[in-house]
């Protein structure tokens, strides 16, 4: 009998699903030292301007801050350090070969615990223009109203 993966969210990049359409979600597992694992167990992690590259057949993300461990002293490492993704080969190609075309970027959207592993939720992803953002954020609002009045009509 499989046994349920429990999964708990440590951090979300929610600026990435303003700023892009997301194409198709992974999950990868992240290369984390001791002191670091202890940082993300507290919830102090900022996915908000991050990106992942491709580097010699390695996925790595850049710009993900994960703020130092107060009891770590020397075992610190750099906040903003380049971190190694791991993932199959077979996927990092395929990423890399989709992320040739113009427009087209791998963003971080979500940082988790599965069961006791860290996995980050990366997307392919491409960029909104002005007027996207504009649509969406208009048929948020009418949704919130929507659900509004119904509210209001219920009581």
């Amino acid at each position: 009998m499989a046994q349920k993966e429990n999964t708990k969210t440590i951090a979300q990049n929610k600026k990435a699903h303003h700023e892009y359409f997301v194409l198709e979600s992974f999950e990868a597992g992240i290369e984390l030292c001791g002191t670091e694992v202890k940082s993300v167990r507290a919830g102090r992690v900022n996915l908000k301007d991050s990106w992942c590259s491709v580097v010699g057949g390695e996925m790595f993300v850049n710009g993900m801050h994960i703020s130092p461990y107060e009891q770590g002293n020397i075992f610190n490492k750099d906040p903003l350090r380049v971190r190694r993704l791991l993932m199959h080969k077979r996927e990092i190609m395929r990423l890399y070969g989709q992320l040739k075309q113009d427009g087209v970027s791998i963003i971080p959207l979500s940082l988790y615990f599965k069961g006791s592993r860290v996995k980050m939720s990366i997307g392919l992803c491409k960029g909104k223009k002005l007027y996207d953002k504009r649509a969406d954020m208009a048929q948020r609002s009418a949704k919130r109203e929507i659900e509004r009045t119904i509210k209001e009509r219920n009581r």
